[in-house]
């Protein structure tokens, strides 16, 4: 495994995939069904085998191709859920997209902030990346904690964006470049510094 791509702090760790994770993951998707099935990416063209091992070769060849970085949370040590920085584009726009998910148990103990704030803090590091962002729907407040309480700024509604849970469905954009956190994002929610509104929604667009 990549050393440079293991970040951790307190009992939250993410690090690179690796192809016996794919046993848990599948396990975890799999007992949390119900938790994840309203904000799972699905495909307009049908149903889709649920074949992890399969899906792990998929992010690491992803990974292989400069393409993305597939990674798992952990807590103390325990796989908890899956966050993956994609779409990658070097070049002029030098971005790329997280996703994630965590398992049911584990939500409400910060997990999820700290690792997408890891994340995003190896993006503009160890990557070399300028510009992160998040895709959220409107209904997903837990995720809307996240940027919110990150500083991720809103960029506007995005109609129909993505396939999720069997339809096109609209998404809040957020982002943040690497100037907006000269010291890195951790830290910036750490000392308290995170702007109160940087995630504020407009009343337009909560119209929807």
């Amino acid at each position: 495994m990549d050393s440079q791509l293991l970040r951790e702090h307190g009992p939250v760790s993410i690090r690179l995939v690796r192809p016996r994770d794919a046993r848990v993951l599948q396990q975890e998707l799999l007992s949390n069904r119900t938790w994840l099935r309203p904000w799972e990416a699905t495909s307009p063209e049908g149903a889709v085998s649920f074949d992890m091992r399969a899906g792990v070769r998929r992010l690491l060849q992803q990974y292989r191709d400069g393409a993305g970085v597939p990674m798992v949370m952990e807590y103390g040590g325990d796989v908890c859920g899956q966050l993956n920085i994609w779409g990658i584009a070097r070049g002029s726009l030098s971005s790329a997209t997280i996703g994630y998910w965590v398992s049911e148990r584990y939500a409400g103990r910060g997990i999820t902030p700290t690792a997408v704030a890891l994340a995003t803090d190896l993006a503009f590091t160890e990557l070399g990346l300028h510009r992160m962002e998040i895709c959220i729907r409107p209904e997903n407040v837990p995720s809307l904690r996240i940027v919110q309480k990150l500083g991720f700024r809103y960029e506007g509604l995005r109609r129909r964006y993505i396939h999720i849970d069997g339809d096109w469905r609209d998404h809040y954009a957020f982002a943040l470049v690497r100037e907006d956190v000269h010291h890195g994002v951790l830290a910036r929610w750490l000392r308290g510094d995170v702007p109160a509104d940087a995630a504020d929604i407009p009343p337009q667009d909560l119209a929807g």
